[in-house]
């Protein structure tokens, strides 16, 4: 009696044993698999911002100051697309303007392009800070704040309408790798921009 007692005890201890243990290793897999998939894939280290869901194109979770729990998603994105723009005219303005001038500036011709603004004068930087104002007023129907610019769901962040070579016609997957181009090579010129003004500034020397 006490020996079929004993061996149903360790039988029941061995049975529970790797039942326990296959628990504890599904539960440790799980958390971590829940730990990964709140990573941020561009900064793994850090952990994804809540805000972000992938669902915008070339979003890798990118947001290591915090912008996105402060602010709208969609108008952050608007500004990011508009700076790149900027900065792909600005990369390649800074370079050609070092070999080329306007005929109405033609003896005003200065090797640095950081001081190109010196060159022209207030009056023609003026007329292109208006100018850009006009335009970001008009484009978006008065709608220029935050709280306001994305009021209609259905609103593109970036998308202006225009698309005189039509890309939108060529389908939604090469689109879509069009937009991506457009984002990555918005993000590098804004680097490039940055790294050339900060060498003539640096060095005080003209880029060529």
């Amino acid at each position: 009696m006490k020996l079929a007692l004993l061996s149903t005890v360790v039988g029941g201890a061995a049975a529970f044993a790797p039942s326990s243990q296959s628990s504890g290793s599904a539960g440790r897999a799980t958390a971590t698999t829940s730990l990964n998939a709140e990573m941020s894939k561009s900064l793994p280290f850090l952990l994804k911002p809540a805000t972000l869901d992938g669902s915008m194109i070339g979003d890798v979770g990118f947001d290591p100051v915090g912008f996105t729990d402060g602010y709208d998603v969609k108008w952050l994105r608007e500004s990011e697309i508009k700076h790149g723009r900027v900065a792909m005219l600005a990369a390649l303005g800074f370079v050609v303007s070092e070999f080329v001038n306007f005929p109405m500036y033609a003896d005003m011709h200065v090797d640095d392009s950081n001081m190109a603004p010196t060159a022209v004068g207030v009056s023609a930087m003026m007329q292109i800070v208006l100018a850009a104002g006009f335009e970001e007023y008009r484009t978006n129907k008065g709608k220029i704040t935050m709280e306001d610019m994305f009021s209609d769901a259905s609103r593109v962040p970036g998308d202006l309408g225009f698309d005189p070579l039509g890309y939108k016609t060529k389908g939604a997957a090469e689109y879509a790798k069009l937009q991506l181009q457009e984002i990555k090579n918005g993000r590098l010129a804004m680097l490039a921009i940055g790294g050339m003004i900060h060498h003539n500034f640096v060095t005080g020397e003209p880029l060529f």
